[in-house]
């Protein structure tokens, strides 16, 4: 996914060497501020701050036992401490955004006819308790995957990170604390009770881990471009960022007992934004950037990837070539329609995802879900 150790380009071409969160959604202020009122707007409508939906699992004493562990990686350069940082202090609320959605699209779908009538009597702000959980639960695996991906690659290792002995302890308390947080997802999920909610949130785990699998497997060395094209990035990007919030709107329905063609649209209403939110963060760098700034960016960021499809595989190392001897990849992504593409694509899905919400009755949470897909389309 990134550019070889010890190339010049690493520092500086791919966004967090390490595995942290990427790039946030918005990096204007205005569209920033945009954003942040479409989900301030939408977290009342759902009951409260979603930022608080993990807060039982957060404040176990297991966890706290982490945490206090975790402290001592304070002063080095792991990027787990980054990653913390970000739980308590989102200023772009991207962190819980799944769990807002699947609140919102349980609102907005309301009780099924045929939901009981004893089921109906505990909903709350016209949300089941089990939607409640179904979206703590999307949250728990989400921040787990994210814990995870701030493992270091030891391989990859230099004097200039840090203390080899820090990145080791950072890798261990990484992996214990991504583990706990997915074990207690697990846990809520059987005491969900519905094999079919069970079913779907495991194949988004499994969705999850192999499209990780396919992000980290390529680099330069491998022929980079070669392996990224053999799977669409569509499907790749759907895998490790679209399976988990569109498999968890169509539990949701399931949990309300909505028939198959809400669960079609809840379903299709995730993916689509989903797919959107992650060309948007993409396209950042390429549509923000002026002219001779250094500006990070992923080499399986979408611009990337449909460039190279653009200007074939020999033209595409020739650049690469040329980055070295200090031309700029970016202005040359930027000179073909590789961002055009992006960008085409990322209002598709944008509208794609407000098509399937006009399916569902006229309400308050679906006008929030329509500002969240219109938002997703804002550069």
């Amino acid at each position: 996914m990134f550019l070889a150790p010890g190339s010049s380009l690493t520092r500086w071409v791919s966004v967090s060497v390490r595995g942290l969160r990427g790039l946030s959604l918005f990096s204007s202020s205005e569209s920033s501020s945009s954003w942040s009122k479409v989900v301030s707007d939408a977290e009342k409508i759902v009951g409260y701050p979603t930022s608080f939906m993990s807060l039982r699992c957060l404040l176990s004493d297991e966890l706290s036992n982490v945490a206090m562990h975790v402290r001592k990686l304070v002063g080095t350069q792991h990027p787990l401490l980054n990653t913390a940082r970000g739980f308590v202090y989102d200023s772009k609320n991207n962190l819980q955004m799944r769990g807002l959605i699947v609140l919102l699209l349980s609102k907005a779908a309301g009780p099924s006819h045929a939901a009981s009538e004893l089921l109906t009597k505990d909903m709350v702000s016209g949300i089941y308790p089990s939607q409640r959980n179904l979206a703590e639960i999307t949250e728990l695996i989400h921040t787990a995957f994210l814990v995870h991906r701030g493992i270091v690659n030891l391989k990859e290792w230099t004097v200039s990170d840090g203390p080899l002995k820090d990145m080791e302890f950072g890798n261990k308390m990484a992996v214990l604390s991504g583990d706990f947080l997915l074990a207690n997802a697990c846990t809520g999920l059987a005491e969900l009770n519905d094999t079919k909610v069970v079913e779907l949130i495991s194949s988004a785990i499994s969705d999850l881990v192999q499209g990780i699998y396919y992000e980290n497997y390529y680099n330069v060395e491998d022929g980079l471009g070669d392996g990224m094209d053999a799977m669409p990035w569509e499907d790749q990007a759907f895998l490790s960022h679209g399976a988990l919030l569109a498999k968890s709107c169509q539990a949701a329905m399931q949990l309300a007992k909505h028939d198959r063609e809400a669960q079609r649209l809840a379903y299709l209403y995730g993916k689509h934004l989903s797919l959107g939110h992650k060309l948007n963060s993409d396209l950042q760098p390429f549509v923000k950037s002026r002219l001779g700034e250094m500006t990070s960016f992923s080499l399986s960021a979408a611009p990337v990837v449909f460039h190279r499809q653009i200007v074939g595989k020999e033209k595409w190392h020739q650049q690469l070539q040329e980055v070295k001897h200090g031309q700029s990849l970016l202005a040359a992504v930027k000179s073909e329609k590789g961002v055009s593409s992006a960008v085409d694509l990322c209002r598709y899905h944008s509208n794609r995802a407000l098509e399937a919400i006009q399916a569902f009755p006229s309400s308050e949470a679906r006008s929030a879900l329509e500002n969240i897909a219109s938002a997703v389309n804002k550069f």
